[in-house]
């Protein structure tokens, strides 16, 4: 199960001596001779082209670091005057048909795609921001608050092809030549808008998130930004946004560097009233993004997801997160019940009433929301 699935119910030279034939003879050693110079030279440009698809930039590493540098460029980058050359070659991903195991695969596009699907709410708000809207055929995954940076007015506009998960079915249904968004929804279960290749096959492009891979970082982020202004020919745009997000993250790092790193663990409703743990060790973007304001993960070396409340009680984490999603248990009937459980009362978190929500949206909706989410529950952390 890779950490998009969360909350998912989830490529010799011959030679001869040449004696002096009797004419006939010439002739065909002629012809041969040509014959093998085309044969040679087709062998020569078969050779280049592998060359250059061996040599077009490697996808970011799954396993990419929070330092990780800024993303690669895509074959057929801008001419001069900032415009992409079409075709343009993305090196993305594909995943399994249960939408798991990312493996390398290039997207070709020949134009700017003019009908999409995103897979998520927060990814459908990213394109709005980067002036995209007008492309939206549908949208999917409703699961948490709206982005308030996204008018209302302009979220509206986008036919929403299903509250929760959205199937293949409706998804080609709306005749679209790109399906975009997190990683662990590029599956062929009832609960997948279809896997990377069957859309393919199908002639619709797919662009699977690099922030939602394992591995991911906030870099993925930019990367996926970047590559989103290249595929859509509006890189100034995205060039802008991405300043913008690089400055909000290098304030909030300003902001906090000066205060005591806090542990953390993610905790969920069981739809009781009572706690569930997340290990969360596979959700480095997300890690990578909560570090900016000193928060690191009890469970980070944890490999599955699954951790006991004995575990959580063990580990004394100073900050629970309680993840919020539209239709879950009312966050304050969870928080009066955390409170009051005689079980967790050894838990700093607990004991200080530091359970602070945040939305699903905003962490696993693999778009650009998660910078206010963190610049809030900075907020919310610190008092500042």
């Amino acid at each position: 199960m890779n950490n998009d699935n969360h909350y998912q119910s989830k490529r010799t030279e011959k030679g001869f001596i040449m004696r002096k034939p009797r004419q006939p003879i010439f002739i065909l050693a002629l012809v041969l001779i040509t014959a093998l110079m085309l044969l040679a030279a087709g062998c020569g440009n078969k050779n280049n082209d592998e060359g250059a698809a061996s040599s077009s930039p490697a996808p970011a590493s799954s396993k990419a670091s929070p330092s990780a540098s800024a993303p690669s460029s895509p074959q057929g980058s801008p001419a001069d005057d900032g415009k992409t050359v079409y075709p343009l070659i993305i090196e993305n991903y594909t995943l399994s048909s249960e939408g798991e195991g990312q493996k390398p695969k290039q997207q070709t596009f020949d134009k700017a795609p003019e009908r999409v699907v995103a897979n998520t709410q927060p990814v459908a708000e990213l394109l709005i921001k980067l002036g995209l809207g007008d492309k939206l055929v549908g949208v999917a995954a409703l699961n948490g608050a709206a982005d308030p940076e996204v008018s209302a007015e302009a979220f509206k506009k986008v036919p929403v092809l299903a509250q929760g998960y959205v199937s293949k079915e409706p998804v080609v249904g709306t005749n679209p030549d790109l399906v975009i968004g997190r990683a662990g929804l590029f599956a062929d279960a009832d609960w997948g808008n279809g896997s990377v290749d069957s859309l393919n096959e199908l002639g619709i492009h797919t662009y699977v998130n690099n922030a939602s891979l394992q591995g991911a970082t906030l870099a993925s982020l930019y990367r996926d930004i970047e590559e989103i202004g290249q595929i859509f020919d509006v890189q100034d745009k995205a060039a802008a946004h991405i300043a913008k997000l690089k400055e909000r993250a290098e304030a909030l790092k300003a902001k906090y560097e000066g205060e005591t790193a806090q542990k953390f663990a993610i905790v969920n409703d069981t739809g009781d009233g009572t706690l569930s743990v997340d290990s969360g060790s596979h959700d480095s973007f997300q890690h990578d993004t909560l570090s900016l304001i000193k928060l690191n993960n009890a469970f980070s070396g944890v490999d599955g997801y699954e951790v006991s409340i004995e575990q959580l009680v063990a580990e004394k984490p100073d900050v629970l997160l309680l993840s919020y999603y539209t239709g879950a248990q009312d966050p304050e009937s969870t928080l009066k019940a955390a409170y009051a459980n005689p079980a967790l009362q050894d838990i700093p978190a607990i004991k200080n009433k530091r359970i602070y929500v945040i939305d699903f949206n905003a962490f696993w909706g693999y778009g650009d929301q998660i910078m206010a989410a963190a610049e809030k529950l900075g907020q919310e952390v610190y008092g500042k």
